[in-house]
């Protein structure tokens, strides 16, 4: 049970500490990104090996989000903040000063302890705090954090790699973790009731092994292929498992997660549309560098640069698009987003070899601006169907949900990519009947195949647009559900709070 235990906090304060902390972990989650090849050549380890500095971060952030409403029930809001804020500056400075790979990766998986905790905490303490007809403009200041820092880590990494050595990428984000601690520490309030629930240890169990089986059977379906032995046992034992993780969470008295969030439909039909916004949306992060990189030769830096007024624009738009919300709901401020989502994303199904770097800016640009109409009012006008009580929950099947569809959304989207490169490249060598002993023309199928392979991932990403345009007809704007009397007398009144 969650409610304000104070009726005198100071929000701005709180807000502060909030956004800093998710700030620096999310930039943290993507910082790496552009830096693996170079940190695979300076550590002596392969590209399978490099890539658990990511999917590891991945697999114990994700498993440890829907362990969060336990969290936010059992311990205080100041002590888990603090906490979880201390472990992910630990993390950091492991990582700064490691000169092994184990080294380094412990210090990711601290790292991801505490992100794990902050993401879906900063949700919920927002929920609490405002009343819903400003819960718009709070979740537009969230959206900052949540869309600018993911976008300029692969800027700065770019710029950091070809200037200096990687560590500075943690030196950089290091002092900014300490910052965020003590901030904490001194304006950081405990606004959650807390109780002394029972953990669901099979539960744990079965979230764990079903969340972290899917998130990492999709990730390495994007570079193993679905074929993949590892893949297969991963998505089986993954899905097993989250089918007897749901069982248990509907037969439980004391459930891990409580899947009546479900029973809301604006909360159902907001978290869908989300789930496929987010696989959408990673079409242009992770296509567009692709191509960038491998066909028109641009350098990593330069790459990142491309992205960078999208993101900005999108971090400007975010607390203004909550403004709107505040005023006029989510339904049209979602469909005008989603309109200019699906005809940039059309747009980039149209790629050449001499699409120029200005034009894709410029459409990368406009698409990063529909989408900033779309994840946090989406996002805030399910949740505000809740009651206060399902918060933690709410926030937390959220984020776990969201987390799983990026990861299932890259690894067909890789997927697809792939197969139609390689399937187009077959039939160009056929039809042009080329020796594939001769470098120069096959050089020349290779790339005009993986266009094409683009293109089609492109054409997939703008049906799941489409998809969500006809789905964000039907948000409405509604109120919180009404709690039965008894439960209702567990909470202030949040027009108190300053």
């Amino acid at each position: 049970m969650t409610s304000m235990i104070s009726s005198t906090l100071r929000k701005g304060p709180i807000m502060a500490s909030l956004l800093l902390a998710a700030f620096v972990a999310l930039l943290s989650q993507t910082v790496l990104n552009v830096a693996l090849p170079k940190m695979m050549e300076d550590l002596n380890v392969n590209e399978s090996t490099i890539q658990w500095l990511s999917n590891g971060y991945m697999l114990v952030n994700g498993v440890l989000v829907p362990i969060s409403a336990f969290l936010f029930n059992r311990f205080s809001t100041r002590k888990l903040f603090l906490v979880a804020s201390s472990l992910f500056a630990i993390g950091t400075i492991i990582c700064a000063f490691s000169g092994d790979f184990g080294v380094l990766l412990s210090g990711r998986l601290v790292q991801a302890v505490g992100a794990g905790i902050l993401m879906p905490l900063m949700s919920v303490v927002i929920l609490t705090i405002f009343p819903v007809e400003e819960r718009g403009k709070a979740m537009g200041m969230m959206g900052i954090a949540m869309i600018f820092a993911p976008a300029i880590g692969p800027t700065m990494s770019g710029w950091v790699v070809e200037h200096y050595d990687w560590h500075v990428l943690f030196y950089i984000i290091m002092p900014l973790a300490i910052l965020a601690v003590i901030i904490g520490a001194i304006f950081m309030k405990d606004v959650i009731k807390t109780s002394l629930p029972k953990l669901d240890t099979l539960g744990v169990v079965l979230s764990t092994v079903g969340f972290g089986g899917l998130l990492y059977g999709f990730s390495d379906a994007g570079t193993a292929g679905w074929g993949s032995t590892t893949v297969i046992v991963c998505l089986a034992l993954g899905g097993l498992s989250l089918l007897l993780f749901v069982i248990r969470s509907l037969t439980a008295e004391k459930p891990l997660l409580d899947l009546n969030v479900f029973k809301y439909p604006m909360f159902s039909l907001t978290t869908l549309i989300n789930a496929i916004i987010t696989m959408a949306m990673f079409s242009g992060m992770i296509l567009l560098p692709i191509f960038l990189q491998n066909i028109r030769g641009f350098s990593p830096l330069d790459s990142g640069l491309l992205l960078l007024p999208g993101a900005i624009l999108m971090g400007i738009m975010s607390p203004i698009t909550g403004m709107i919300f505040d005023k006029v709901g989510a339904r049209w401020l979602a469909v005008v987003g989603l309109v200019i989502t699906t005809i940039t994303t059309y747009e980039f199904s149209h790629l050449t070899a001499d699409s120029t770097y200005n034009h894709m800016m410029l459409i990368y640009t406009l698409r990063m601006f529909g989408m900033s109409m779309l994840m946090m009012p989406i996002q805030t006008a399910g949740m505000n169907q809740l009651p206060r009580r399902l918060n933690a929950h709410g926030s937390a099947m959220s984020q776990t949900l969201r987390n799983v569809s990026g990861a299932l959304g890259t690894a067909i989207l890789v997927t697809l990519m792939t197969n139609k490169t390689a399937s187009h490249a077959k039939e160009l060598i056929l039809a042009g009947n080329v020796d594939t002993t001769d470098q120069t023309k096959m050089a020349e199928i290779t790339q005009t195949a993986m266009i094409y392979g683009i293109n089609h991932s492109f054409v997939v990403a703008t049906w799941l647009t489409v998809a969500a345009l006809v789905l964000a007809f039907f948000i409405r704007k509604v109120k919180p559900h009404e709690e039965p009397a008894a439960s209702r007398a567990d909470f202030t009144n949040f027009d108190d709070v300053e």
